[in-house]
């Protein structure tokens, strides 16, 4: 199984852009079988995680960290993975496409104010066609909002597209030029947590902020635990607002 997805997620051809072999996106798929009710039938939970490359340095920052714990497939040795952007074929490849296009957003949001579109898009557009099948974690009526429907959503909820902006901001103008200006960094990443603030005041408690801060929690801690006082307040205060049940955590900004 595990040779079978991996070689699905290598070996199609997900965007035409090109990339050199150090320019692949660093990223991992973590499948936790939970039960198997019948033969060849599974229900798992699968940890997303992806990280990119920070300029003038060797540190990765992840820019994606999604639970999905809605995973229920059927899968066989040998059993060969087909794809079709235009129709839902199957629950593996479905969701294994869905988080390629999610990181794919990701990644090029990092790196282009709003470069992602084009990914985003076609994760939604995976989403509407599971729209037919009875599984788990497609479907906006299930009372879960952490699913895949609803990050899809959001992602592409025009309401929110200041936190995509915030991505853009974070990781270009803020932990690129780090190694260069870290004051200079801090306030770039204090202005995109600041549109965070507005994206959450039109749309409180979105799955997509509360990924932001899933990936980035650890990391705001260390780049806000120095410099400018000021700027470390106004961060906390932002921080402990917007995550409140890691506002124990964030004092250590304000500690020294």
């Amino acid at each position: 199984m595990e040779t079978s997805f991996y070689q699905f997620l290598n070996n199609t051809e997900w965007t035409r852009d090109v990339y050199r072999n150090q320019e692949r996106i660093n990223c991992n798929l973590v499948i936790t079988i939970e039960t198997m009710p019948a033969v060849g039938n599974f229900s798992a939970s699968v940890q997303v995680q992806a990280s990119r490359p920070i300029y003038g340095t060797d540190y990765e920052s992840i820019i994606l960290n999604f639970a999905d714990r809605d995973w229920q497939f059927q899968y066989n040795e040998s059993q060969p993975l087909q794809y079709n952007d235009n129709t839902f074929t199957n629950n593996i490849t479905s969701i294994l496409a869905f988080y390629v296009y999610v990181i794919l957003g990701f990644d090029y949001d990092s790196f282009s104010n709003l470069g992602g579109t084009q990914f985003f898009e076609s994760a939604r557009q995976v989403v509407n066609n599971a729209q037919q099948s009875s599984r788990k974690g497609w479907s906006q009526f299930e009372g879960n909002t952490r699913n895949r429907f609803w990050l899809a959503e959001n992602l592409n909820n025009q309401q929110l597209t200041p936190v995509r902006e915030a991505i853009y901001t974070y990781h270009r103008k803020g932990l690129d030029v780090f190694s260069q200006n870290q004051d200079q960094g801090r306030q770039e990443i204090l202005a995109s947590l600041k549109r965070l603030e507005q994206a959450n005041q039109r749309k409180p408690n979105s799955i997509l902020i509360i990924a932001f801060f899933d990936a980035k929690k650890d990391e705001m801690i260390n780049i806000f635990s120095e410099g400018n006082i000021q700027v470390r307040r106004e961060a906390y205060n932002i921080l402990s607002q917007l995550d409140p049940s890691n506002t124990d955590e964030y004092e250590i900004i304000i500690s020294n």
